[in-house]
């Protein structure tokens, strides 16, 4: 089985990690952990794979590979094959198309529970990735209710 976990690298993510490990251990299956950089591509990565990478995306966002490159190495670490991704462009767009270019099973992607006005000017991209694939979606709420 193949999971795409989408991933801002926020302190949110740290959730949808969790819950992409224990699926992903359960069942067995393996993971790619997929970063999006918003805005029109000057690179296209598409080897999912950051271990030996000496592409134009290490090189243009170097913050953003080493975390990416964190998270990869400590799924690895808990016996979960882990290949990364770090893409450019619309975020919605680029889920979906590394999904169906992956054969994905299963995309697990994050909501922040933003409501109301900020969903009305921003969009939801778990919305968007619902309304646009025929891949089963796992939506992981990061926002602390209480």
């Amino acid at each position: 089985m193949n999971i795409l976990v989408a991933v801002d690298l926020s302190s949110a993510s740290q959730k949808i990690l969790d819950k992409a490990k224990t699926l992903a251990l359960a069942l067995p299956a393996k993971i790619c952990l997929l970063h999006v950089i918003e805005g029109e591509p000057d690179f296209l990565d598409d080897e999912p794979d950051l271990q030996n990478s000496s592409d134009q995306g290490q090189q243009e966002f170097p913050q953003e590979h080493k975390d990416l490159q964190k998270e990869v190495d400590g799924l690895r670490q808990s016996g979960v094959e882990t290949k990364g991704l770090l893409s450019q462009g619309t975020v919605v767009d680029v889920i979906l198309q590394k999904s169906k270019q992956l054969e994905i099973d299963i995309i697990i992607i994050g909501t922040h529970g933003h409501g109301g006005v900020h969903h009305m000017i921003f969009g939801s991209v778990s919305e968007g990735v619902l309304r646009n694939t025929s891949c089963p979606v796992l939506v992981i709420p990061t926002l602390e209710r209480k």
